[in-house]
């Protein structure tokens, strides 16, 4: 792995993993605070969100730094499935029902910026992917003016075949050079019809975070960090592009195995 390595940590179960990323997000919602009043985070789908939720729902220590200011967040979808908004594959719904719809009523709400439901039925997504990159263009100036938008942190999961976002492994997507968000017709997971973030977008982000757990990760780690063959795959790519960006939240179990030097605390 050429370049600034990412960081990988490991957790004896999901417990000790929320408590630990609870900090990390709230770390970064403070400097992006304090630098522009706003913290945007795109999220994914998965199991992401429940350990999302864990993480940011638990109990404070009842200081000032480690209190989600949910008021001030601005959330975008990572990826979405080209369906209604409370249809059970939509990573809005999961999100909603894990987390936002749980948010104590004293953190306020944060701003979430849905897909277009007009449009979740068209048989081509491109349309649906270009009212998402105008969604991005209105909260990060415009595209000609930027020509990345840069997340404060984007929260992603890593599928058993190294699949991240919807960017799947040998998909032409994975060579979008131009575009912000990205149509997707042929996911090799249902639903085929998506859209997601391109490869540029993810890496531009000033923090990213993975989340992995289980045994069923353990093969796609290995793959990830420490085998030759596993360069090419999305998951691999991120970290590639981003390198000590990218932190890794994992519990043993995904990674047993995995020779990559871990640690066990922030």
């Amino acid at each position: 792995m050429a370049g600034p390595a990412p960081n990988l940590y490991s957790f004896p179960n999901t417990d000790a993993l929320a408590e630990q990323l609870r900090g990390y997000v709230l770390r970064r919602q403070n400097s992006a605070l304090s630098r522009h009043n706003t913290f945007r985070v795109a999220v994914s789908g998965g199991s992401l969100p429940v350990v999302l939720a864990k993480a940011l729902l638990a109990p404070g220590d009842g200081t000032p730094e480690d209190i989600p200011q949910f008021s001030k967040w601005e959330i975008f979808f990572a990826d979405e499935r080209a369906v209604p908004l409370d249809h059970e594959d939509s990573n809005y719904r999961l999100l909603k029902d894990e987390l936002l719809n749980k948010i104590p009523s004293q953190l306020g709400s944060p701003q979430v910026r849905t897909i277009d439901p007009n449009h979740v039925n068209d048989e081509d997504p491109q349309e649906l992917a270009d009212l998402y990159q105008e969604e991005l263009m209105r909260s990060f100036a415009a595209k000609d003016s930027v020509k990345l938008p840069v997340f404060d942190l984007i929260l992603l999961g890593c599928g058993p075949d190294g699949h991240t976002c919807s960017l799947f492994p040998g998909h032409q997507l994975l060579r979008e050079k131009d575009a912000w968000v990205s149509p997707i017709s042929d996911s090799p997971k249902p639903p085929p019809r998506r859209i997601t973030l391109t490869l540029p977008v993810v890496t531009h982000a000033l923090n990213i975070a993975f989340v992995a757990t289980g045994g069923g990760k353990k093969d796609i780690m290995k793959q990830i960090f420490d085998a030759e063959e596993g360069r090419d795959l999305p998951s691999s790519l991120v970290n590639e592009g981003a390198g000590d960006k990218v932190s890794w939240f994992t519990d043993y179990a995904a990674v047993e195995g995995v020779t990559f030097p871990r640690r066990g605390s922030l």
